[in-house]
């Protein structure tokens, strides 16, 4: 995999993490007052996800079902994929209102009567749009090296959650932190290996002359 072909499609142009999960449905609620009702599961907990392959061997993530506990939402934005022109609810007015659950959060929404809002509504119910992802940053992760898993452990602000066209993790311009931290780790092991090496020849090498010494 070229480095130069390697983006971080997690952070967006505002510096946040980007995760695809799940779907979206229309939510019926009846026809008498015509409100555009859609529910989602835009986050699932302790699900591993591939993130990307590199080198014959998948590297993954999950999200640790405790990592919204103390999550700051208050300002959390509805869009379709993750556009500020499409922007269709938003906490603030309780037009989107998210809830966490043992499995993950769900999202429930009353979608704006605007163009954007009729046409996500139009497509969520036709089933043309049927995944949802959401804009994150990262508190607190883990990286377990044996299985090349990354675990987000507290997610510090959760920026807007998306009904989405394309999912993230099907670009191939993908993760360049991950794989960054991948080589670093990868030269720290290099590295600690050629110490050892060379403090095993150092030690051959002095029990050679060592030994020449006794010779004389």
């Amino acid at each position: 995999m070229s480095r130069d072909i390697i983006k971080d499609l997690r952070i967006n142009r505002h510096g946040n993490y980007m995760r695809e999960f799940s779907g979206v449905h229309v939510r019926s609620e009846g026809t008498e007052n015509q409100k555009m009702i859609i529910a989602g599961q835009p986050i699932v907990f302790n699900q591993e996800t591939v993130l990307f392959q590199y080198e014959g061997v998948d590297y993954k993530e999950i999200i640790d079902s405790q990592a919204l506990n103390n999550t700051d939402i208050s300002q959390c934005f509805l869009k379709f994929n993750h556009d500020d022109n499409h922007v269709v609810a938003r906490t603030k007015n309780k037009s989107l209102e998210l809830e966490i659950k043992s499995d993950g959060v769900e999202i429930v929404a009353e979608l704006a009567n605007t163009q954007s809002g009729r046409d996500l509504y139009e497509l969520v119910r036709t089933g043309i749009i049927d995944k949802m992802s959401f804009a994150f940053t990262i508190e607190e992760e883990s990286y377990n090296k044996e299985t090349h898993t990354w675990t987000v452990r507290k997610i510090g602000k959760l920026y807007d959650v998306a009904a989405v066209a394309h999912p993230a993790y099907d670009q191939t311009e993908i993760y360049a932190r991950r794989l960054g931290e991948v080589e670093a780790s990868r030269k720290e092991e290099v590295e600690a290996s050629q110490t050892r090496e060379r403090t095993l020849l150092e030690n051959k090498r002095k029990d050679v002359l060592a030994r020449l010494e006794n010779i004389k």
